[in-house]
């Protein structure tokens, strides 16, 4: 688990904390709205302005803000994703000095992907989430499986498509898919952790840039 034990010495880095503070004010937006929307909806339908309708907005709210804990990894995973080239930089800004600037997929095709990745971490998100309600005990297992993959994949494909194209990100990922989906299940882990979760995407990047730098030195 090197990769992540260096993601995490570098967690003072100013990039680091600028990333996290963007990422926590927009996912804090965002809840906020999906909450505010809630209570007003829901008022809406039940109609009227009485303690019914109040009370009735409130359970929306709550129920919106359960949700918000479901939609918090894609959402978190998709605005790290576009800050990305941030955080890859300022790892190897401190350990891989001696790279060349990256020429890789364009900046509009790696926002894409980040698009991409945070609708299917929420699809499969959505999928171990039922299998949690139908299969007890198994089902979070399941759940956690298919959030490491989706989590370390999506991760390390979006870095290397900073050095290469895609079809060389996805060939270099097949390569090393078992350190990817190692570290993945760590951050799968780690994203169901109150206030941990908000370090994901940061701590995700900058591993995987680590373990790219490894695949690279050994020729793919």
């Amino acid at each position: 688990m090197l990769p992540l034990a260096r993601a995490l010495e570098q967690f003072d880095d100013r990039a680091f904390l600028g990333v996290v503070a963007a990422s926590v004010l927009w996912s804090a937006g965002c809840f906020a709205g999906l909450g505010a929307g809630s209570f007003w909806l829901v008022q809406q339908v039940v109609q009227g302005d009485g303690v019914l309708a109040w009370v009735a907005g409130l359970a929306g709210a709550l129920a919106a803000g359960l949700l918000s804990l479901w939609l918090f990894l894609p959402l978190a995973a998709g605005i790290g994703l576009f800050y990305s080239d941030t955080i890859a930089a300022a790892v190897e800004r401190r350990y891989y000095p001696w790279l060349p600037p990256p020429a890789g997929e364009s900046l509009a095709v790696q926002a894409w992907d980040g698009v991409v990745v945070a609708a299917k971490v929420l699809g499969l998100n959505a999928i171990g989430l039922l299998l949690a309600i139908a299969l007890p005990g198994a089902g979070l297992v399941l759940g956690w499986a298919i959030a490491a993959y989706a989590i370390g994949r999506g991760l390390f494909v979006a870095v290397a498509m900073r050095r290469m194209p895609r079809f060389a990100a996805e060939a270099t990922y097949r390569a090393n898919r078992a350190g990817v989906l190692m570290v993945g299940a760590v951050l799968a882990l780690a994203a169901y952790v109150p206030v941990m979760n908000l370090f994901v995407p940061v701590i995700g990047v900058a591993a995987m840039v680590h373990l790219l730098d490894t695949a690279m030195q050994r020729g793919g």
